[in-house]
């Protein structure tokens, strides 16, 4: 199954969530998954801190070794972020009236994702954090050897 289906999959479960462009999206997020990565968890949502910003939809996928956030430009080009375990340091999740964003932060920036259907927030907190705490774990089981 493609990137595209599984977010539009996403989309239809949690349809509060404000996304737009899946298919453009979508496709940055898979020109970059590498041949090696297998993708667990795929969603959509705006990349920035305004809940009156409609127009930086991006694609957030979870791999078996790293998150990709991919965004493409409305006129050309597009934007590529990819957050490895050894980055990640944190991750905050905020419910607000009527959508929720949550905080990722690494070591080097915050990325924020909002807009998000509330419903939606626990399954990311959880995906994310899980893989995170496991892929941190296999790191820190390997610098004690």
């Amino acid at each position: 199954m493609s990137c595209y289906e599984k977010v539009k999959e996403w989309k239809k479960k949690y349809s509060s969530t404000v996304a737009f462009r899946l298919f453009q999206n979508a496709n940055v997020v898979e020109q970059h998954i590498n041949p090696d990565e297998k993708l667990e968890y795929i969603f959509a949502g705006q990349k920035n801190d305004s809940p009156f910003d409609f127009f930086q939809t991006a694609v957030i996928a979870l791999t078996d070794k790293r998150i990709l956030i991919g965004q493409k430009r409305v006129l050309f080009g597009y934007v590529l972020n990819s957050i490895t375990p050894d980055l990640y340091n944190d991750m905050q999740v905020y419910e607000g009236l009527l959508w929720g964003k949550i905080v990722i932060d690494t070591i080097k920036e915050k990325i924020v994702i909002s807009n998000l259907s509330k419903t939606a927030l626990v399954e990311i907190e959880t995906v994310i954090s899980t893989f995170m705490m496991a892929k941190k774990g296999k790191k820190s089981e390997k610098n004690k050897e």
